[in-house]
């Protein structure tokens, strides 16, 4: 297999389920690494409910919130993954995931992933921990609790089918709606948006999003404000939001009679951008929906908001999504940009993850651009959904500032109210570079990539990773060569 190639996406053996390390340290000794091989998929274990977290409105299916992920090398061997295993018995901890591949770092090495449970409860993880960093020829812990370990960084997801471990913890669920909500009194509503948070909650990476048949009542409300938005579109909304959306009404049935169904136009987003859909039942943390942009994932919802009152909305819901967020995800360069930021978020502290955050609010929620004709026009979803905001932010009223990451960052900003200053983009090109650049400011010891070829994060911290991927921008930047030539 050529060295360039990347293995086969790790499987799991244990997936989310707590072992006995006397069963897995006895299976571990029959093992025999392969090159191209991975270790057997267990079955899918059955559905879980929500419970409570504990924190807030926060639901959870199960997994516990000290989890901490190890990932260290050690040099291949008979029964390596045995000796490695035997480490976590001698200290008495449980492991709840293990994956092992043969090493991308150095030769002759394989690398593991281990995640246990960090508590008070579970054994000497300290004793753990530095038995591990001592035998390893590389070393790393992902925490979400990273502030506690200098060793740590915080936790995100490697591989694509990691969005599951997070997609549920949000904020509040199904019918737990705020006092002065509108839909609060009508239980009717309310028992809806439970069914919508069920579909969100039951899904997994690689599921299709279940049709859903919406409500003559659900259908009046999105033809409102579709109608409403579609004109002034042509006037207020940028080129290539205008270039998408008849795309969409072309092939993901948009028209103000029907709400699209969020699997088409995920399959709509996957053929032109890779750009994909993934039910959600309500808000999750920035950190959590900011990872899932660095796999060109978008976490949406799929309910409508109340009928008593269609121009507003407390929370974003399906019209801020689909008509707000999709077109221009079908853009490749928005699609760039929305994903750079999701890189850049990988691995960040929290005082970083708050200030791309930020950004992401001035740009993709609420972002203006100006045309190559000196026009200001909207790209925002949070205008571009809003009847009302994206007139007003293309008057005299709001302050207009070009878009610059480190100080958009840093700026203060109303959630329940039109927004008093707007950041500008020249192009979102012109974006996607200055936020790389500001990425290369955020203390971290690699730099992420992605890599849609196994949907997993590279993390480029060693020479050898590196060389690999310059290897490949050398092969492809000599077929756009000889493609230019032929042209010429």
């Amino acid at each position: 297999m050529d060295d360039h190639l990347e293995l086969p996406p790790p499987q799991y053996l244990g997936r989310r389920r707590q072992s006995s390390l006397d069963e897995i340290a006895a299976f571990a000794d029959k093992i025999s690494f392969k090159k191209e091989g991975e270790l057997e998929e267990t079955p899918d274990l059955k559905k879980k409910i929500p419970t409570r977290m504990g924190k807030g409105s926060y639901v959870r299916i199960g997994e516990d919130d000290e989890a901490t992920t190890v990932i260290f090398c050690l040099p291949e061997k008979v029964g390596v993954l045995a000796d490695a295993l035997k480490i976590f018995q001698k200290h008495k901890v449980s492991m709840t995931h293990i994956e092992s591949r043969q090493s991308q770092r150095y030769e002759n090495d394989y690398e593991f992933m281990v995640e246990f449970c960090a508590g008070e409860q579970e054994g000497d993880c300290a004793g753990v921990i530095a038995e591990i960093k001592k035998q390893s020829t590389y070393f790393k812990i992902i925490s979400r609790n990273y502030q506690d370990n200098e060793d740590a960084i915080p936790w995100f997801p490697v591989h694509i089918q990691e969005l599951d471990n997070f997609a549920n913890q949000i904020l509040s669920y199904g019918d737990q709606l705020d006092c002065e909500h509108p839909g609060f009194t009508d239980e009717v509503y309310r028992k809806r948006r439970k069914y919508f948070a069920d579909i969100a909650f039951n899904h997994r990476y690689g599921d299709e999003i279940p049709r859903v048949e919406y409500t003559k009542v659900e259908i009046a409300t999105w033809s409102k404000i579709y109608t409403n938005l579609k004109n002034l579109f042509p006037t207020h909304a940028c080129k290539e939001f205008n270039r998408v959306l008849p795309l969409l009404e072309q092939h993901c049935g948009y028209n103000e009679h029907n709400i699209p169904q969020l699997n088409e136009v995920s399959n709509y987003l996957k053929s032109t951008t890779g750009f994909q859909l993934r039910p959600v039942a309500g808000l999750l943390s920035s950190r959590d929906f900011l990872a899932g942009l660095a796999f060109r994932v978008f976490h949406s919802t799929q309910y409508i908001r109340h009928a008593s009152r269609p121009l507003y909305t407390p929370e974003p819901d399906v019209c801020h999504e689909l008509i707000g967020h999709v077109p221009l995800f079908a853009d490749p360069a928005f699609a760039e940009f929305s994903q750079e930021i999701g890189l850049a978020s990988l691995g960040a502290s929290d005082e970083y993850v708050k200030k791309l955050a930020t950004c992401y609010w001035f740009t993709i929620e609420f972002g203006l651009c100006r045309e190559k004709n000196g026009e200001i026009r909207a790209f925002g979803a949070g205008l571009l959904s809003s009847f009302g905001e994206l007139e007003y932010c293309l008057t005299d009223k709001p302050d207009k500032a070009d878009f610059d990451p480190s100080v958009t960052g840093e700026t203060e900003y109303p959630i329940t109210e039109y927004q008093p200053k707007y950041y500008v983009t020249k192009s979102f090109e012109d974006a996607q570079r200055k936020m790389r650049e500001f990425a290369q400011t955020i203390p971290k010891t690699f730099t992420a990539r992605y890599c849609p070829y196994t949907s997993r994060i590279e993390q480029l911290d060693n020479k050898k990773l590196i060389l690999k991927n310059m290897r490949q921008l050398r092969r492809e930047m000599a077929t756009l060569t000889e493609a230019m030539e032929r042209i010429a």
